[in-house]
Order: structure tokens, then sequence, then C-alpha cells
């Protein structure tokens, strides 16, 4: 029954990625920035929980790991048949998962640094900092202070106004703390390859709240949609080594975000706060799980080292 129990949280992150793509298209973006990060980070949670707890409980079945553990009577478990290879796999997941995401941080905090010290070593304007490139670039840069840094090259694909949105979309991102959301997903997306497509969610709608934020800022929705679609064309062809984490206005599906910017605002569907306590739900019932679980296991262990008796 308990392991039962603790495969409930490996198959609930597969109901993330449609309840993802309804709550793009029915919540606001702040709201669902919210929702799908906080969920993805929860169902991740649940996810490492459970195999953690699967994996000490074939390690305890090991005579050596017994001994180590204190264990003076046999953990009571399944058939070993199941439990074995079970907990082998998922120690296997676990060892994988931790060393891509060794991996991703390193090549994250790299990028990080050698966007900080590019931006740091040129005079700033306020929170503007100006490189000289002739590729077309431009992303908000995470860090104390904030920065908004942007190429030459992106500055002569833009006229004044529109280059006064773009400045708006990437001061919204650093004011609304993005990069922190970005981060989260970028770990929850390593737990489990269910939550990728949760990932990619969560970096559109960051795109969107900023889009919002910056046709608030000017006050012209149809000039931040054209500055966007603008910068997007000229930084298409370019690449760019900056951090996953560093969000940016060229990024994201952009026609997407630009008919969404176009389209008239009215006023979300009353069925969009259900799709978001769904997803809510479901990441609750993920870590409830993984909870009961780890203490039911840890339960037995206390048994088979003598300590408490059923």
């Amino acid at each position: 029954m308990t392991i039962t129990l603790l495969l409930i949280p490996l198959f609930l992150p597969s109901v993330a990625p449609p309840l993802a793509r309804r709550i793009l298209d029915h919540c606001a973006p702040v709201a669902a920035l919210w929702a799908l990060t906080v969920s993805a980070l929860l169902l991740a949670g649940g996810t490492v929980a459970a195999l953690g707890t699967l994996a000490m409980t074939g390690l305890l079945k090991v005579p050596a790991i017994a001994a180590l553990g204190e264990l003076i009577h046999p953990l009571r478990t399944p058939s070993e048949r199941l439990v074995l290879p079970v907990a082998a796999l998922a120690a296997g997941l676990l060892t994988l998962g931790t060393l891509a995401l060794g991996r991703s941080a390193v090549r994250q905090a790299a990028g990080l640094r050698s966007a900080r010290s590019q931006a740091t070593c040129r005079a700033a304007v306020g929170d503007l900092c100006v490189v000289d490139s002739p590729r077309p670039d431009a992303y908000a840069l995470p860090g104390r202070p904030h920065r908004i840094v942007v190429t030459t090259g992106m500055l002569r694909a833009l006229g004044p106004d529109e280059r006064e949105a773009l400045f708006a979309h990437e001061r919204a991102h650093n004011t609304g703390g993005h990069h922190f959301f970005l981060a989260a997903a970028e770990l929850a997306a390593h737990c489990h390859p269910a939550l990728r497509p949760v990932r990619e969610a969560v970096r559109l709608v960051a795109e969107r709240a900023a889009d919002e934020a910056a046709a608030t800022a000017v006050g012209d929705r149809r000039l931040t949609a054209r500055a966007i679609a603008r910068a997007a064309l000229a930084a298409h062809a370019a690449d760019s080594d900056r951090p996953a984490f560093t969000p940016a206005a060229t990024t994201g599906p952009v026609p997407r975000r630009v008919a969404a910017l176009l389209s008239p605002v009215g006023r979300t569907p009353r069925v969009a706060p259900w799709i978001a306590v769904l997803l809510a739900a479901c990441a609750v019932f993920s870590c409830a799980t993984a909870t009961t679980g780890a203490l039911s296991i840890h339960q037995d262990i206390e048994v088979a080292q003598g300590e408490a008796s059923r």
C-alpha cells in the first residue's frame, strides 16, 4: 500500500501540461505566473520526496545499510522482487536528475557571471546599460543593482518610442522579480520530465506579464506590440549565451504575445479560477501523498529498530 502511495506523486505531474495550457489561455498573466510556478515546485517536491523514500526503502533491504540504520528486525515491505527494482530505478532517476541540475546550475552561473561582468564594465544611465555590439539583443539582468542590458544593434533597429516600450518591458521583468520564477521553473523541470512544458509555460507567461506592464507604462498597446515584434525580428538571427533565467522581450512565441496585445482587453472567463484551483489541488495532493508515504516508511523503520511496535 505504501509503495502504491509513493507512486502517485510520480504520475501526477503528467496532468500539469494540459492544465498549464488552459491557464495560459484563461488567466491573467501575473496570476498565471504564480499559479504555474508554485504548482510546479510542489509537484517537483512531491516527486523528489517519493523517489527519495523509494530509494531509501530499497537501500534498507541491503544488510550492510540495514546494520548502519540499526535495524534489528527486517523492514516490512512488499516482495523484494518489487521493492528492489523500484528502489534501484528511483535511485537512478534521482542521480540523473541531480547531475543534470548540477550541470545546468554551473552553466547558468557562468552565463550570469559573464553577462554581469559585461554590464558592470560599462557606464550605466540609471538602470540602463548599453553594450557596443552589432548583434541586436536586450534583456533584464538580475542582481544588485538590477540592469537593463541593450546592445547598440538593438537600439539601431528600433525607433525612439519603440525603445521606450522595450525598456519598460525589461524593467517590468526586474520589478516583478521574474528571474526567480524562471529559476524555480528550471529547477522543477529537472525533477520530472512532465514539468518541462510547464517551464516553457512559465517563460511565456512571464513575458506576457511584462508585455502588459509595458503597455500600461507607455499607454499604447499597439506601440508595445510593434516594439516587441520588431525587436524579435532583429534578434531572430542572433545567438545569445545569456542564462535562461534572464528574461528578454525577444523570447517565447512572439506572434502569440503580439496577438494578445492587439486583442481587445476583456474579462477573464469565469472558468479560469477553477483551472488554477485544479492544478493547485493536484500539486497539494502530490505533496500530501509523498509525505504520507514517507511517514509510513519512517514508522516501519522505527518498528524495525525496535523503537515502536504496532
